[in-house]
């Protein structure tokens, strides 16, 4: 029989961790801010466009969310209320206006590993990738990366982001559009 991987083992785990962490036990809440904090944190610096703002926001969505945890239904979909909770701590910095302006992606994209030639053209496309996703509109790029970086249903992106699930669907539909124009367009542009 083949042994499962760690991840599937840790999802099985998340309803003891989440009743322990409930009844105040703070390790179990840390396995899970272990589990979630790199997928949220590169959520949010793709929304943010910023490291700190997403660094800060990420632990503001931690915090809230063990301050919440008494208020979280057992046997609903922790990573959606999770994200939901960051992007409503997403959404109230934008209306403060205080979000900084800065860089859609860090600049140590993961490159595979072949020889220069190779990691120099996937470098570059990761990055024409990624500045393409950063010009979408907010609400299109938020639910296209939910869908294509975190593999959320799209009954979990509405519920992360307070739509339908129609509506939902078609951002992550209208987004996938725009940046293939988007690529495209820059494709051509290099090519004359």
């Amino acid at each position: 029989m083949a042994q499962r991987d760690d991840s599937s083992q840790l999802l099985d785990q998340e309803p003891i961790l989440l009743h322990a962490a409930r009844n105040g036990d703070r390790n179990a809440f840390a396995v899970l801010v272990e589990r979630y904090w790199d997928r949220l944190f590169r959520w949010l610096i793709h929304l943010a466009h910023d490291r700190h703002t997403a660094e800060d926001l990420t632990q503001e969505a931690f915090l809230k969310a063990f301050a919440g945890l008494k208020l979280f239904r057992e046997g609903s979909n922790f990573r959606a209320w999770l994200f939901r909770i960051a992007h409503n701590c997403y959404v109230n910095l934008q209306r403060r206006g205080s979000t900084r302006k800065g860089q859609p992606l860090a600049d140590n994209l993961p490159c595979p590993d072949d020889g220069p030639v190779e990691q120099v053209l996937s470098r570059e496309a990761l990055q024409a990738l990624a500045r393409a996703v950063g010009c979408l509109p907010e609400d299109f790029r938020s639910a296209f990366l939910l869908r294509a970086e975190e593999g959320m249903s799209f009954r979990q992106i509405a519920e992360v982001l307070d739509l339908t699930e129609e509506t939902a669907r078609w951002r992550v539909f209208k987004a996938r559009q725009k940046l293939l124009t988007g690529l495209a367009g820059q494709l051509d542009g290099e090519r004359t």
